[in-house]
């Protein structure tokens, strides 16, 4: 049975050169402020530029809690940084490419990606750490969960808008999910003081385990309460009552969904923004805070600052230093969510750092829809008004039927890319024929995109699609329009078990 799914610093440029008044008043003005420099440190403070401390983890290193990580597919989180956001592996060749940014302390470089995926599908396999530590994250192992392992999620399935350039982010479907290898270097363990935020998604969730991005197991194996600190937003009543349908920006401290004192927490009202600014910070010791925003707009609200839970492990933590994105500290790997940025800290952030990153993250003016794929991809449509739908609700390996399903926007395998070699692909994979038949009745599947004649589709003007190789079209066997009907190819007949519209 298929699952029910729920519903910077811009670099700043060149002035040009004025007249030769304008330009001493400049130098002027420069030597002045050398001079000012100078003095800073001659009586011992900080000097100050125009991109310095502007960032989150500036913000937050000069509030004396550093970033001990810091991962984002969108931009740096630090003015300092020029290096890679993350990697993608192309679906058609096996390459890989670390996609940078556009400026030192800047916002992703999108069309490097573009380019490098045009007319394939590829996936992110890598997450790059922008502190010094290198706690990067990549596609996780399996865990004691009984999930398999998690693969990288589809590179393109989500555009936006982050300071006026195109961006991507990460869009977690069940199965896809991240991890750090072992304890990561300066990530708290055995009760140390910690912070955490992440920009994510409040209308891309779920209500199954777990949308984390935080500390985890330093194994995928669930050790116990108080072993994982992580941040969540989820629409996850793990502790009744529940104020309202969620989402909520909760804890995940193991072994329960934590929205504020032991686990229930009715004035925690969730936050349903298309962004949302999700924070935790915990002393390790006796108290752990819970906040959360519209990353588009406004402050931050306290949702709870108090007591750890007592209900037994929590007081103090355990933590283990692992990192998660996108999953639970054993891999349970069953939510949705879309992730653009996030950081973690050593020691117990101010309330006023977190102010001041709350209104950075503002300033970026993230926008665009988070609940649908909105790269390249659309969905095809069948008799019924069924879309074209991968088994196993968006987990498909090799072999895996194409079926029809009523449509449902979150369904990432209901996004298909037509592409200029006439393959259809979702999930990283292609609609293709079973052993790349031919006769009537061969049944269709999801296999590797490997170019072959029962992966090409042609759309033909009265609505079939119709592969060339077979002298077949798409078809319903005698029109049948319920959930999980397989599709199969067919004599092209005309019939409406054979119109298939591509969105």
């Amino acid at each position: 049975m298929r699952e029910e799914r729920s519903p910077a610093v811009r670099a700043v440029p060149r002035l040009p050169d004025g007249p030769p008044a304008h330009r001493l008043r400049r130098r002027l003005l420069s030597a002045v402020a050398a001079l000012g420099l100078v003095l800073g440190a001659l009586i011992g403070l900080p000097a100050i530029s125009q991109a310095a401390g502007s960032l989150p983890c500036d913000l937050y290193s000069a509030a004396g809690t550093p970033c001990v990580a810091a991962h984002s597919t969108t931009r740096a989180l630090l003015s300092s940084y020029d290096g890679p956001l993350y990697q993608v592996t192309r679906a058609s060749d096996g390459a890989r490419a670390d996609i940078g940014l556009l400026a030192q302390g800047g916002y992703a470089d999108a069309a490097q990606q573009d380019a490098f995926c045009q007319d394939t599908t590829c996936r992110v396999t890598k997450i790059y750490d922008q502190t010094s530590r290198h706690n990067d994250l990549t596609p996780g192992p399996a865990g004691t969960s009984g999930m398999g392992a998690d693969r990288g999620a589809d590179a393109g399935e989500i555009a936006v808008t982050a300071g006026g350039h195109k961006v991507y982010g990460i869009w977690v479907s069940p199965g896809v999910g991240y991890r750090s290898t072992g304890a990561a270097p300066g990530v708290a363990v055995n009760g140390q003081a910690e912070g955490a935020y992440m920009v994510a998604s409040g209308t891309h969730v779920g209500s199954a385990c777990c949308f984390d991005y935080g500390n985890a197991e330093s194994t995928p194996a669930d050790t116990g309460n108080g072993h994982m600190d992580a941040v969540s937003i989820a629409t996850t009543c793990y502790f009744e009552p529940c104020t309202g349908s969620g989402p909520w920006v909760e804890a995940d401290m193991e072994n329960g969904m934590f929205q504020g004192d032991n686990g229930s927490n009715t004035a925690n009202a969730g936050n349903r923004s298309p962004f949302v600014t999700a924070m935790l910070k915990n002393n390790g010791q006796t108290t752990y805070a819970l906040k959360g925003a519209n990353a588009q707009s406004g402050p931050l609200s306290t949702w709870w600052n108090g007591s750890l839970p007592t209900r037994g492990g929590y007081l103090p933590m355990h933590q283990e230093g692992g990192i998660v994105l996108g999953t639970g500290g054993d891999n349970s790997n069953w939510n949705m969510g879309t992730f653009f940025e996030g950081v973690m800290v050593a020691g117990y952030p101010t309330d006023t750092a977190e102010n001041a990153v709350q209104d950075n993250v503002v300033s970026v003016g993230y926008s665009g829809e988070t609940d649908v794929p909105n790269g390249p991809q659309g969905t095809i449509t069948g008799p019924g008004g069924q879309c074209v739908d991968v088994a196993a609700d968006d987990t498909g390996t090799n072999g895996t039927a194409v079926q029809l399903w009523n449509c449902q926007s979150y369904a990432e395998d209901q996004y298909w890319q037509h592409h200029a070699n006439g393959s259809l692909s979702t999930i990283g994979r292609c609609l293709d024929i079973d052993g790349n038949g031919t006769a009537n009745g061969t049944q269709v599947e999801l296999w590797d995109c490997n170019g072959v004649g029962g992966q090409v589709w042609q759309q033909r003007s009265d609505g079939s699609l119709f592969n060339p190789q077979s002298g077949r079209c798409l078809d319903s066997p005698d029109g049948a329009t319920a959930n999980g009907t397989h599709l199969r190819i067919w004599d092209c007949n005309g019939a409406a078990a054979q119109k298939f519209t591509l969105h």
